[in-house]
């Protein structure tokens, strides 16, 4: 029994509009994720001390967190 395969050729442009889209998608998902780590951010140090110490964070975690979201 023999298989036959056969490749089809992408239309003129399906690659760079995927490629295209891909990139947007990127950017979108990137945005979205800095905006949610900012919102977290900002929750946390809006809290006062011994709120963050019930959760188990410290004031000096709140501030690496910023370092490391923002950097």
């Amino acid at each position: 029994m023999t298989t036959i395969t056969q490749t089809a050729i992408a239309p003129f442009g399906a690659i760079s509009a995927y490629r295209v889209i891909n990139a947007i998608e990127s950017a979108s998902n990137s945005l979205i994720a800095w905006y949610t780590k900012r919102k977290a951010y900002a929750q946390l140090n809006a809290m006062d001390t011994r709120t963050l110490d019930d959760i188990g964070v410290s004031r000096a975690d709140v501030d690496s967190m910023k370092i490391a979201f923002f950097h």
